[in-house]
């Protein structure tokens, strides 16, 4: 009998970050120190080292290993890229925040994060529907254990109850499906399923129904309207530093197993997802808005804005199966994923200076908090404002062509009623970002605390508002990365 071998090296990334995870893991039972400085810094070398491996084994083509259940290609090789960026500056702005509470000062913190990463990593360069189901848990039962980190907190310990339940019947309803698709292709694997999709050897009724519960257990992990009751409750209850994990990278790999799954595997049954999907992107947008308007606390404020957000990246996946030229699908899908990345940079930077305005005893999170910010740091107060202007799409800020290049999309795609919606719908959120302004520049400050910061978090935070700006300026630059990566990999 002759045994193939696997490619490792296009998996040498998620490899080594295994690895490191199970090192760091024993390592931290002989760490002392309160700190976790150790813990800390392998982490991050792990995360950086992962990055550079990422961009060495990347060949620019697409190459199958495992059987072709796992693919490199150069969308896979960018979002994973960038992942690793965000956890490093996600745990950076994290470090003082975890210091401050004994709870959450553990090596389980570090580890975790480096479990939910390498699950990230895997639902990226998934090309078997079992792999995404393993990178999804992977993911999903690292975060439900780092909700549940401050055992102390019943908010927190709520809020991992409510998202371990929504989740276990999300894995269900995926589960189900990957199994009618199975029964109507007889095959998991995503370029198999695809293949007999064109040639007809699928049962289409069967599939359907397959359809159907897969695009809810997906809408699940995006969070859209009406699969989003975890979102506020999660967001709200966990801890910020947490919550900061599970409003920023996790949108990376939910838009690649959209991709991979949907686009790659089940393009041929687009007439009947695009529907499904159109609907999911118009309530998510409207809920999301709406609910948001209400909130006085700010994390949930930014939940329901996070709704709304995957609603809007949502319309190019909708509108770019239309048509069937590939040029206007490419770019469809370029500006989806545009949105998907500056929403990330983002939602990081907002979060990070929750973070940072948070201390011992104190959880910034009231909308409130942030009165009289202007005064407190003029700096800081101009990188949050950049940051909610950004999230309104107001020009020349990032956020405004993210939304200009979907929008672009979706007229180009004939759809003018839904580009109408998505700019009412963008005018409605405006509000409650500029509201946020409005108490940072003109309310009374309610704490006359000095911010304290290391070195290093304000040159991220700076760098990372500074970002949002220059993308916004120079976007061409990263969209045409986008449709690059994109058009070697579809």
């Amino acid at each position: 009998m002759q045994f193939a071998l696997p490619d490792l090296r296009l998996a040498s990334a998620e490899i080594f970050l295994l690895a490191m995870a199970c090192l760091i893991m024993i390592v931290d039972l002989f760490v002392r120190d309160k700190n976790r400085t150790l813990t800390f810094a392998l982490t991050q070398l792990t995360l950086a080292v992962s990055a550079v491996v990422t961009v060495m084994v990347s060949s620019g083509q697409v190459a199958y290993t495992f059987s072709n259940m796992y693919v490199g290609d150069l969308m896979g090789d960018l979002l994973k890229l960038m992942l690793d960026v965000v956890m490093i500056v996600v745990l950076f702005y994290s470090r003082a925040y975890v210091l401050d509470r004994p709870q959450l000062a553990k090596g389980e913190f570090y580890t975790l994060t480096l479990f939910a990463t390498l699950g990230m990593m895997v639902m990226i360069s998934a090309n078997h529907f079992l792999t995404i189901y393993i990178g999804i848990e992977l993911l999903s039962l690292s975060l439900y254990g780092m909700v549940a980190l401050n055992r102390d907190s019943v908010q927190a310990t709520e809020a991992a109850m409510k998202y371990f339940v929504l989740g276990a019947l999300a894995s269900g309803l995926l589960l189900y499906g990957m199994s009618m698709i199975y029964g109507a292709t007889g095959s998991l694997e995503i370029t198999t399923v695809a293949e007999r999709l064109f040639s007809g050897q699928a049962d289409m009724i069967v599939l359907l129904f397959g359809v159907v519960f897969l695009v809810a257990g997906i809408a699940f992990k995006l969070g859209v309207v009406p699969f989003h009751m975890w979102i506020p409750d999660v967001y709200h209850g966990a801890p910020t530093a947490v919550t900061l994990i599970i409003a920023s990278a996790p949108k990376l790999a939910a838009f690649a197993i959209v991709m991979r799954m949907l686009v790659g595997g089940l393009l041929v049954a687009s007439n009947d997802w695009q529907n499904m999907l159109l609907i999911l992107s118009v309530l998510s947008m409207a809920v999301g808005n709406f609910a948001a308007i209400a909130q006085t606390n700010l994390k949930r404020m930014l939940a329901y804005s996070a709704i709304s957000h995957m609603g809007f990246m949502l319309l190019g996946l909708v509108v770019g199966v239309v048509g069937g030229d590939a040029r206007f699908a490419i770019n469809a899908y370029s500006s989806s994923m545009f949105y998907v990345m500056t929403y990330v940079i983002t939602s990081a930077g907002t979060f990070g200076m929750i973070l940072l305005l948070s201390r011992a005893g104190f959880e910034s999170e009231e909308i409130s908090d942030l009165a009289g910010l202007n005064k407190r740091s003029p700096w800081f107060a101009a990188v949050m404002m950049m940051m909610m202007f950004s999230m309104a799409g107001i020009p020349f800020f990032v956020g405004f062509f993210a939304k200009f290049s979907v929008l672009q999309a979706v007229v180009a795609a004939g759809y003018l009623w839904l580009a109408i919606a998505a700019v009412f719908f963008s005018l409605v959120g405006a509000y409650y970002y500029l509201r946020v302004v409005k108490v940072m520049y003109f309310d009374v400050p309610v704490d006359d605390a000095p911010i304290v910061a290391t070195l290093d978090v304000k040159v991220l935070m700076s760098f990372n508002g500074l970002a949002v700006a220059a993308l916004g300026l120079f976007p061409q630059m990263l969209m045409s990365i986008c449709a690059f990566v994109l058009l070697r990999s579809l």
